[in-house]
């Protein structure tokens, strides 16, 4: 790999990362309602625990906004890559843009390295490196959200189906990096989830639309 591309590929991954890191949850709580998230429920900063803390309107835009920095770090990764290295291959650059993003959700600078799991955030960058497999993805979510009103099992399966929905639905080149990058990500989501699978193992899973916060 040369000097350039080493710069452009740092450079993607940093601006991904920073923009991954913004963390929407925590901000529109604390200017709209003069709470810390992290201090409610799970203390997840995403739009699921925003939303069983009774800003459901908040949650549905902590969603949005997560999405919307996922799509963003991904085309600023592609730009990027053709504006520094035109030689790069451009789902190489939408793969590290992916990945950083992704992390930078799970892990902001801002936050003590705290965030979230990863699932809007992972939804959104891939909704544009991968389309039709973020939303067969995010389709199976929400069907088994329906059936069993568990959040965290949706977002496990779904994240667990994104790389096998890819390798279908996607056209064109795959390039292993592109490929790996997708099953890292969907890892780091299962991971994230540690908590949910231990409480689903038990039994005490907390369901959408129970009392109790998670």
């Amino acid at each position: 790999m040369s000097f350039g591309t080493s710069l452009a590929v740092a450079t993607i991954a940093a601006i991904a990362y920073l923009l991954g890191s913004i963390p929407f949850g925590y901000i529109l709580v604390r200017l709209f309602r003069r709470q810390d998230i992290r201090s409610v429920g799970s203390g997840n900063i995403g739009a699921t625990n925003v939303i069983r803390s009774g800003a459901k309107g908040l949650g549905v835009a902590t969603f949005l906004l997560d999405v919307l920095k996922g799509c963003t770090a991904v085309w600023l990764g592609a730009w990027l890559a053709s504006l520094l290295t035109p030689a790069m291959n451009v789902r190489n650059a939408e793969a590290v843009a992916a990945f950083f993003a992704v992390v930078g959700h799970m892990f902001p600078v801002w936050l003590g390295f705290r965030g979230g799991k990863g699932v809007a955030t992972g939804f959104g960058v891939f909704l544009v490196a991968a389309p039709w497999a973020a939303l067969a993805a995010i389709g199976l979510f929400f069907f088994v959200l329906a059936i069993t009103r568990m959040v965290s099992l949706g977002s496990i399966l779904g994240a667990a189906s994104f790389p096998i929905f890819a390798w279908f639905l996607t056209n064109g080149d795959r390039p292993p990096f592109f490929i790996a990058a997708q099953f890292a990500v969907a890892l780091l989501i299962i991971l994230k989830h540690h908590q949910n699978i231990r409480r689903m193992m038990s039994g005490t899973e907390n369901r959408l639309g129970s009392r109790k916060l998670a």
